[in-house]
């Protein structure tokens, strides 16, 4: 049986190299038979990654000197070894035996004689450790240096909540179908299969439940009575101000939850439009719509090329969650963490307003728009709001009259953590009718 710790490293150091944490460990698991088993690797590499920063200044306390880049899977292996001794419910010699087997795998007798000392080191000097590194902010928080001044930048008075809550397990949140079902009635339903769950009271179909579960687990989630999404992001959707007969350009659509949301709120609109460029998610695009047994026109395209597959056809209604830095869903995906780097946060910023740019076009006169990014850097969001206000005179902010986030110059802010939600950013636009201009609305 090949060693789980072994596949946990081998995922990791894919991480480290730049690859994602799902598409890593999505291949990972097809070689894992037991559920126990696939459950206990991913629990491994998420914390891992969660935990990276810290792990590694853990491991540079113990190393007499550093390792050569060539030993990387090596350093992938130790931080799994550290992270069960620190973070995990695994009995200690179980966590150091079988991470000093997995080093079998190197092909390098001294590896395993090196797994073992540092483990069993970190056990006799832990307290120690701890102490010489209460003042280094990178172990501190487990983030790198630039994402902790970034975020100190950006937000002065929240930046430790930011930094605590990106280390947090993500609540596991259900948006209720109420074209099948009533919130209340879905809650009543979790209550009699003994699954614990209370509503979210910013939103008319969130529940979050006390502990997460394989969906499969969740009564009417074949049936499409249930979905499973984040609060923030539940709530563009409701801020869209659907009504029957609008045609609606859901942009960047995969893997679908805003869609079908749509769809929920406003079964009787004229047509959805997805618009997806990446073929690979397109497919989870139409399991969604097939599981709530509902129907969209979904493009594979980008949607920036909209000469191409628009048809100039205009629409009431667009919702632009744009690509981002990611830097609200850390918690979620806390890979991000290590994929990202300082220099993103602009090119994003630049593709953000080509994507506004090029959509603007597509919409009717009183027809609004709907940025949102689950990003918390203003580079992304307030200031890309802003540069194309100043651009458009034909385009006018709504400004949002709600009871949830943190407002802004343009748009809203929720930090991740705040109401039991990821970190995201919402901005209402409205396309004013020909011969208007800002204030004569």
């Amino acid at each position: 049986m090949t060693n789980l710790r072994w596949i946990a490293a081998k995922v990791i150091d894919e991480v480290a190299e730049g690859r994602s944490l799902s598409d890593s460990l999505q291949h990972a698991l097809q070689t894992i038979n037991e559920n126990r088993d696939k459950a206990f690797v991913q629990a491994l590499c998420y914390g891992v990654c969660r935990y990276y920063t810290r792990l590694d200044a853990i491991l540079a306390q113990l190393l007499q000197k550093p390792l050569k880049a060539k030993d990387h899977v090596l350093h992938a292996l130790l931080l799994v070894g550290l992270y069960q001794l620190i973070d995990m419910r695994v009995k200690v010699h179980a966590a150091v035996s079988e991470t000093v087997n997995a080093s079998a795998n190197l092909k390098a007798p001294w590896a395993r004689s090196l797994v073992n000392a540092i483990l069993r080191e970190y056990l006799r000097r832990q307290a120690e450790i701890d102490s010489a590194l209460t003042d280094d902010e990178e172990a501190v928080y487990s983030h790198p240096d630039w994402w902790i001044k970034k975020i100190k930048a950006a937000w002065p008075n929240d930046w430790q909540m930011i930094l605590t809550a990106n280390n947090a397990h993500p609540p596991f949140v259900l948006r209720v179908n109420q074209q099948k079902i009533s919130r209340e009635n879905y809650i009543a339903k979790l209550i009699d299969h003994q699954i614990a769950a209370k509503a979210l009271p910013t939103l008319s179909s969130g529940i979050v439940l006390e502990s997460p579960l394989p969906i499969e687990q969740l009564p009417g989630f074949a049936a499409g009575e249930v979905s499973v999404q984040d609060g923030a992001a539940q709530l563009a959707a409701e801020l869209l101000q659907l009504s029957p007969r609008q045609t609606v350009l859901d942009a960047c659509a995969a893997p679908g939850g805003k869609l079908t949301h749509l769809l929920e709120i406003e079964p009787n609109l004229a047509e959805v439009i997805a618009v997806e460029k990446d073929p690979a998610r397109l497919s989870t695009i139409h399991e969604n719509l097939a599981r709530l047994q509902m129907q969209a026109t979904v493009i594979c395209d980008d949607v920036a090329n909209v000469g191409a597959w628009s048809n100039k056809k205009m629409v009431d209604r667009i919702l632009l969650d744009a690509p981002c830095s990611a830097s609200g869903v850390i918690r979620r995906h806390p890979d991000i963490k290590l994929l990202r780097q300082a220099t993103d946060v602009p090119v994003f910023a630049n593709d953000q307003k080509r994507l506004l740019r090029a959509l603007w076009p597509l919409l009717k006169p009183d027809g609004i728009l709907l940025y949102a990014t689950c990003s918390i850097f203003s580079d992304e969001n307030n200031d890309v709001i802003q540069a194309f206000l100043s651009e458009h005179a034909d385009a006018e902010e709504i400004k949002l009259d709600v009871d949830w986030g943190m407002p802004l110059t343009h748009g809203r802010q929720v930090l991740p953590g705040m109401h039991a939600m990821d970190g995201f950013y919402y901005a209402k636009i409205k396309k004013l009718s020909k011969g208007k201009s800002h204030g004569t609305t």
